[in-house]
């Protein structure tokens, strides 16, 4: 999370036509926390019963946990780009990211014209 965090201006535009939401199966109490300490510029969603992990085949072999995925959701509701599972500590997955994001809305809708 920290490096979204760190990247959030380049990867997300700073939320500018895109929003990033991080999905945990962490109770929101921890999430708001957590969120609040590291100064997240993003949202996140609790999932405790992981609702939403099992509609995306996250869940992890242990009950209760998930796997980390990504997912790019275009505008018409349809996954994009899917990492499964997000390489975090792969700097070419920034890339492709990054790729698949303006893919789905170019860098000129991002900043409102040429």
């Amino acid at each position: 999370m920290n490096a979204y965090r760190d990247q959030y201006a380049q990867l997300f535009r700073n939320g500018r036509n895109v929003a990033l939401i991080a999905i945990s199966a962490d109770a929101d109490t921890t999430l708001a926390s957590w969120a609040r300490d590291a100064e997240f510029p993003f949202l996140f969603a609790s999932d405790t019963g992981t609702v939403v992990g099992r509609m995306y085949g996250a869940l992890a072999s242990r009950p209760g946990m998930t796997n980390r995925n990504l997912f790019v959701v275009g505008p018409d509701g349809r996954i994009a780009f899917r990492a499964t599972p997000f390489r975090e500590i792969d700097p070419t997955a920034y890339t492709e990211l990054g790729q698949a994001i303006d893919r789905i809305v170019p860098p000129d809708s991002a900043r409102g014209g040429p």
